[in-house]
């Protein structure tokens, strides 16, 4: 009686003139999961991931919304960039404060009523917009916005906790988290612009709290990745810990992000400039856009390899990759004055910027006391908010006063001394 081949085995038969080998041993199903499949196979990373993408992304909309609906209804863009920058410098003070609560009463205690509090700020500020109140209200409508929660940080630090003893995971987290960053500020002005102009001029600011709040309630219901508060000691008291600032190689990282935020500002004045001088200012967002993408695909690339040295070993490479690549904008516009051209360099050009950002909160993350991780991740992006501001003052003052290709010459700048300040910061290519 004939039997069944024993697994493992090979049988050989002959069919007309051709010898068949059938093997009979167990078969493994599909390719391996990859670096970002097996960060995700982890139980509850899926929801959160999804409800803070939903809570970021009125991250790129509120402040082109409300420069939407204040310049079309008061006809005056002075009166909207005053009113943006009243906020921006509100944030700078407030978001460390918001995120040091968080980090010692936990994210779902504090981030959900500091959010109800800035989407009523953008709500009264669209009230006041909407029924001519006078412009101090304005201020102070969208200065009350600043509660706004470090989303971005808040997932980072759910990662961090989740990924804890495990570097490579957590550098294609971030590497992600990074991707993310990009991808919504990518998004988010065009969709502002889009509600803006499709509907009537509030739409961006009413879509971006319905987003920011329905975003904020699902990731903080995600209990199970929360990290636990970790300021406080078992008797209830607040622990002592020190503050992010006086952490060995903190400030120069701190002083770098100040640097790259203002070569983020002025590109954006800049190119915006060019546009309109070549007579395609409606092409600026496209193009901007093409540099957020090459960004985003280098962020993810740059997440699924694995490195063998220190972050700090590589940082400086990143930093001089990134200063590198903007000298290719710089030429592009001054040697051929092509927005084609011009939009191909900043494709490139951007490729650098993620794997800078995310080797920066790598080490802002190991700089970073225990149980302060979002106030140390909320103080690297208040420095960029303040780069950014900076940027584009020094930017559009380039544009105004010599020309716009000159002004391609201050990111280039910016970023040589984002590099200078990397080199010679005590504490950057230091591990702690």
């Amino acid at each position: 009686m004939p039997q069944e081949p024993a697994r493992g085995t090979r049988l050989f038969t002959v069919t007309a003139d051709t010898l068949v080998a059938v093997d009979f041993g167990p078969r493994t199903k599909g390719r391996p999961p990859g670096p970002y499949g097996r960060l995700f196979a982890r139980p509850g990373t899926r929801a959160f991931t999804l409800a803070n993408l939903l809570a970021r992304l009125p991250m790129g909309m509120f402040s082109v919304s409300a420069v939407v609906m204040i310049a079309g209804t008061r006809g005056s863009y002075a009166l909207a960039g005053a009113v943006t920058a009243t906020g921006l410098a509100a944030t700078a003070l407030v978001a460390p404060w918001t995120a040091r609560l968080v980090d010692r009463y936990g994210q779902a205690r504090v981030a959900v009523p500091a959010t109800l509090v800035a989407a009523q700020g953008s709500l009264a500020l669209l009230l006041c917009v909407r029924y001519d109140a006078p412009a101090w209200t304005l201020f102070a409508a969208y200065a009350a916005t600043a509660t706004t929660p470090n989303t971005g940080g808040m997932s980072r630090a759910r990662w961090a906790h989740l990924l804890d003893g495990d570097p490579d995971a957590l550098h294609t987290a971030n590497s992600f988290e990074q991707s993310a960053d990009e991808l919504c500020f990518m998004l988010g002005p065009v969709l502002a612009a889009f509600l803006c102009g499709a509907f009537f001029p509030e739409a961006g600011t009413l879509v971006g709290v319905v987003l920011l709040v329905t975003g904020v309630l699902a990731f903080a219901a995600q209990r199970s990745t929360e990290p636990p508060p970790s300021g406080r000691t078992a008797a209830g008291a607040p622990a002592p810990s020190p503050s992010p600032l006086r952490s060995p190689g903190m400030p120069p990282l701190l002083a770098v992000c100040l640097a790259l935020g203002a070569v983020f500002g002025s590109m954006e004045v800049v190119t915006i400039a060019f546009a309109e001088a070549q007579g395609h200012r409606t092409a600026a967002g496209v193009v901007l856009a093409l540099q957020a993408g090459g960004s985003c695909a280098a962020g993810l690339l740059y997440g699924r390899f694995r490195f063998a040295g220190p972050a700090e070993d590589r940082y400086p490479w990143c930093v001089a990759a990134m200063t590198a690549l903007l000298i290719l904008p710089l030429l592009a516009a001054s040697l051929t004055g092509s927005l084609l051209l011009l939009s191909a360099a900043l494709l490139v050009a951007g490729m650098a910027t993620a794997p800078t950002m995310i080797t920066n909160m790598t080490l802002v993350q190991r700089r970073t006391p225990e149980g302060r991780l979002n106030e140390g991740m909320t103080l690297a992006v208040t420095a960029l908010l303040g780069g950014i501001a900076c940027g584009s003052a020094a930017g559009g003052w380039v544009v105004e006063h010599l020309t716009p290709t000159a002004g391609y010459g201050v990111p280039v700048t910016a970023a040589a001394v984002a590099l200078l300040v990397t080199l010679a910061g005590p504490g950057v290519r230091t591990a702690p």
